[in-house]
């Protein structure tokens, strides 16, 4: 098993309540969608999506969601963690011209770094950010220094649209074309988005999250019932048409335990 490398953090950024983005001194090979292992020493080890990639340092965007996230993110520049990675499948912009990107939370992370690589090549991006109030809403200014289009939706109206971005999205192919939509957020919003994809002809990326414990396919513990594929190796980026494929995807998924929880 590789081990985690120990590298300091450089700075971190107040994202939105509870949201932060922490850059590690690393420059790493990385690609739009991929992930890391990150090690808090004597605690435990989590995965991230890499949200920002610089020369010299790379950033993940972490929300304090329990004992692991909030230690994280209470950490100070200086402070060292430890790493593995990068692990896992990528998006592919292939040829396409005109992309939409569905964001929902913090599953904006990892595209906003693919909005960044899409826009140097010429690709007119439109972003579709979701968050439950305006207070969780991160990388406004972010897509802003992009040029790029953001329909900004809020469950409860507190900004933007009040609405889901699905929703959105219906809304927007109804009006525009797109080459391919990506999207990353939570998994009842990455099932609608796969459907609609499917449904309208539109080709589309969705990434899934399932328990990763190694973060290379060797322990098998994020296969994805029926075809038993590696959320970590075979994804965590999959196309729209292999998630159709899955009867998990959107219906349940499996705890530390192994146990099934459904998805509601």
């Amino acid at each position: 098993m590789e081990r985690p490398e120990l590298v300091r953090i450089t700075k971190i950024i107040d994202e939105a309540e509870g949201i932060k983005s922490i850059f590690l001194e690393k420059k790493i090979d990385a690609r739009p969608g991929q992930f890391v292992m990150a090690w808090i020493p004597q605690m435990d080890e989590k995965p991230f999506a890499i949200g920002y990639l610089e020369n010299e340092s790379f950033g993940l965007t972490v929300a304090v969601v329990g004992p692991f996230s909030k230690k994280f993110c209470n950490m100070k520049p200086g402070d060292k963690i430890g790493f593995r990675g990068p692990y896992g499948t990528h998006y592919n912009l292939g040829d396409a011209k005109k992309i939409v990107m569905v964001g929902g939370g913090y599953g904006t992370a990892s595209l906003a770094l693919l909005g960044e690589v899409a826009v140097k090549r010429g690709i007119q991006v439109t972003f579709i950010t979701g968050a439950r109030t305006k207070n969780k809403l991160i990388y406004e200014d972010r897509i802003k220094k992009l040029n790029a289009k953001n329909i900004i939706t809020t469950d409860d109206g507190t900004y933007g649209i009040k609405g889901r971005t699905t929703d959105a999205l219906e809304d927007l192919l109804n009006k525009e074309k797109a080459d391919k939509v990506f999207a990353c957020g939570p998994e009842l919003m990455l099932k609608k988005v796969t459907e609609i994809c499917i449904n309208q002809g539109i080709k589309g990326e969705v990434s899934i999250e399932r328990y990763f414990k190694c973060g290379y396919g060797l322990c098998g513990h994020c296969c994805v019932d029926p075809l038993g594929i590696r959320a970590c190796t075979e994804g965590p980026v999959i196309d729209v048409e292999l998630a159709q494929q899955l009867t998990e995807f959107g219906n349940y998924h499996r705890l530390k335990s192994s146990r099934k929880e459904k998805l509601h």
